[in-house]
């Protein structure tokens, strides 16, 4: 599974954005994907995860009111709905897929989890 996260930006602090993450290959749609965010400062950060439906999903507390993950697999991409922006919300964002489902959030948050992982997209929030 090849991924691709795009649609980051340079937004203010308040505004929405959202990332796209398209998947390609075999089994492309047969796989649970999450989101991470990488600064400096945190190597990979848990964003989130959506399960191969779609049916459920996983939040890191941070982001859990503010942000969203949905997917469209006849179109084979992933979103990340990001609302009410936050400076501290600034990173490269980063898609990844796994075979794994848990409905343990501190397991899908496991950047060794994720077999499958595609380049970032950055997004800069101003305060």
């Amino acid at each position: 599974v090849q991924l691709q996260a795009s649609g980051g930006g340079l937004v203010q602090a308040g505004a929405s954005l959202r990332l796209s993450c398209a998947a390609s290959g075999p089994s492309s749609s047969d796989v649970a994907v999450g989101w991470f965010r990488q600064t400096p400062e945190k190597e990979y950060e848990f964003v989130g995860a959506i399960s191969r439906g779609g049916g459920r999903t996983q939040y890191e507390d941070s982001v859990k009111a503010r942000f969203m993950i949905s997917r469209d697999n006849a179109q084979n991409t992933v979103y990340l709905q990001m609302n009410a922006l936050k400076p501290e919300d600034t990173a490269v964002y980063l898609c990844a897929a796994t075979s794994v489902w848990s409905s343990s959030a501190r397991t899908m948050a496991t950047w060794g989890l994720y077999d499958h992982r595609g380049q970032g997209t950055q997004v800069t929030v101003s305060s």
